[in-house]
């Protein structure tokens, strides 16, 4: 009912049938094609927080009425506090005024709820399958190649990894074992789980988004036992965003770490970690 539609990536068939297609366009085709896919990607990436806000902020029985007038109405600070928790691009938010209408015709309790599984699935689609499945082809393609790439690492919107996709830089995953993290990248799916005072969510809370990703659950128990540093059988937003990039880092082909990279307790400010 929310109108949002984000595709799954594109299964072995159909990589090989948008391959067969790509061989008969011209380069600029080509360019336009996925550019064009990458942009609706991203515009699919917005609407999807933006109606799991607006569900979100719905009240369980009484006032839901006045509420979702009064959240269309505040349309433009909505997108502002969604704009600052995800750093997407201002230009990838609707028109407030046309938005706003449309939602009118919607009753919000019935949207969706933000799927991070979905969302993590369509970054990597265009941050790795779609510069894949450029690199099949034709030498004469080198040009269309290198301007797709350069559209991919242009980030807009912060919803594309940087990637290198030449022969010599395919660790790009396995750089962020080096690299600082940042939490503040899953505040806004963190809150979404409703922490405790003590700003920590339980096992039940965190089980639905990392059974999202669609990793078997010898896998997600494993991240469990990394993500949860202190061994309480909570998480806080440091865990938790120890455990979204160990679910990104499985996503991306790779094996999980043997112990929690010290890189990434320092940058988290984790300094009792015993291991």
């Amino acid at each position: 009912s929310s109108g949002i539609n984000a595709e799954l990536p594109l299964r072995p068939g159909e990589e090989e049938d948008l391959f067969k297609d790509i061989q008969t366009v011209p380069r600029g085709a080509i360019v336009r094609k996925l550019n064009d896919l990458i942009k609706r990607t991203r515009l699919a990436k917005t609407h999807a927080y933006i109606i799991a806000h607006l569900k979100h902020e719905m009240p369980a029985v009484f006032g839901k009425e006045s509420k979702q007038k009064q959240l269309i109405s505040n349309l433009p600070a909505i997108f502002e506090q969604i704009q600052r928790a995800t750093g997407i691009s201002p230009g990838d938010f609707p028109k407030v005024q046309e938005f706003a209408e449309k939602l009118k015709l919607f009753d919000f309790s019935k949207f969706a709820k933000l799927n991070q599984g979905m969302i993590d699935a369509l970054d990597k689609m265009v941050a790795k399958e779609l510069p894949q499945l450029m690199a099949q082809v034709p030498q004469d393609q080198e040009v269309a190649h290198e301007d797709f790439m350069a559209a991919v690492k242009k980030r807009e919107g912060g919803a594309l990894y940087n990637v290198d996709d030449t022969p010599f830089g395919r660790g790009e995953t396995m750089d962020i074992l080096t690299a600082d993290l940042d939490p503040t990248r899953y505040t806004y799916e963190f809150e979404q789980l409703q922490p405790n005072a003590n700003g920590k969510v339980t096992g039940t809370q965190a089980k639905k988004p990392m059974q999202d990703s669609k990793l078997p659950n010898s896998t997600l128990k494993r991240i469990w036992t990394l993500g949860d540093v202190d061994k309480d059988g909570m998480l806080d937003i440091s865990e938790f965003t120890i455990v979204k990039e160990l679910i990104k880092l499985k996503l991306d082909g790779h094996e999980l770490p043997v112990e929690v990279p010290q890189q990434w307790l320092t940058s988290l400010g984790i300094e009792d970690y015993k291991r």
